[in-house]
């Protein structure tokens, strides 16, 4: 598998564009800057393919639109991190629970502890 550069698979438009600012990557918080970085350095070590990941988000995306939330609801990067986590379990790179585990873990960390 030859995986392409970053720049070349992430749309640009629709449901799994990621946020921009004059062009750029958006990240409102540094957990989604990690997990964007998380996603990609998988791939670029080619242990999945683009579209797998890809469909996951976009169905990540789609059950919150049918479920109607409030727009101030939204943020890309958690639909982001549950398709990672689905394509982490699917892959078995992590089992759901040991996964669960860490997100626990790192969210008891004390504030400005943030590695």
């Amino acid at each position: 598998m030859v995986n392409k550069n970053p720049s070349e698979i992430l749309d640009q438009e629709g449901p799994a564009a990621p946020p921009r600012a004059n062009g750029e990557l958006m990240f409102e918080s540094p957990w989604e800057s990690r997990v964007f970085g998380l996603t990609m350095s998988l791939y670029e070590a080619g242990l999945f393919d683009w579209e797998e990941f890809r469909s996951l988000l976009i169905e990540e995306i789609g059950v919150w639109d049918a479920e109607n939330h409030p727009e101030e609801d939204w943020n890309y990067y958690e639909h982001w991190a549950a398709a990672f986590e689905k394509l982490l379990a699917k892959k078995n790179f992590c089992a759901p629970a040991e996964l669960d585990g860490r997100v626990a873990a790192f969210s008891m960390r004390p504030h400005g502890h943030d590695h």
